[in-house]
């Protein structure tokens, strides 16, 4: 496996933030229809799955994600970035950016953008493995997605 390009794993605003020792994170599995969600503590290094945001509406959206943030008090944010097999741009790719960067602008913490290839694949082996299959993995398979996004940040980080 190749090595993570650096602007796939900086954070998106502000440029020289450092990442806390500890604290809460949040992480995102952006969607149209469904942005899955889910939580970590730096320190600890683990993450879980919170909750799907089913709302297709921009401003629903951010005011569920308002309600999670004052709830959570997270220190920093985490998107997925779909990418293609080959790590190219996938159609939702500046849809994410775009989310990343309103997410930022919105409530003022920093995001990062973590490669979420196989996120999903990867959740649904997850699920499986709890006896979740098929169509009654659909309420959970974005929210576990986040959790593997949200892992994989924790991952990359513990290395550095």
């Amino acid at each position: 496996m190749s090595a993570t390009p650096d602007w796939l794993t900086r954070p998106t605003q502000p440029p020289h933030a450092a990442l806390p020792a500890a604290g809460t994170v949040l992480a995102f599995d952006f969607g149209l229809k469904r942005t899955g969600v889910a939580n970590g503590e730096l320190l600890l290094g683990i993450a879980h799955p919170l909750t799907t945001l089913a709302v297709e509406a921009n401003d629903a959206r951010f005011a569920a994600i308002d309600t999670l943030i004052r709830e959570w008090q997270p220190v920093w944010l985490v998107v997925g970035l779909p990418l293609n097999e080959d790590g190219g741009v996938h159609e939702l790719s500046n849809r994410c950016r775009r989310f990343a960067n309103q997410l930022h602008g919105r409530f003022n913490l920093p995001v990062t953008l973590v490669d979420e290839r196989y996120s999903s694949l990867h959740a649904g082996h997850l699920l499986d493995e709890t006896g979740k299959h098929g169509r009654k993995q659909k309420p959970m398979l974005d929210q576990v997605a986040a959790q593997s996004i949200l892992q994989s940040f924790f991952t990359l980080h513990s290395k550095g």
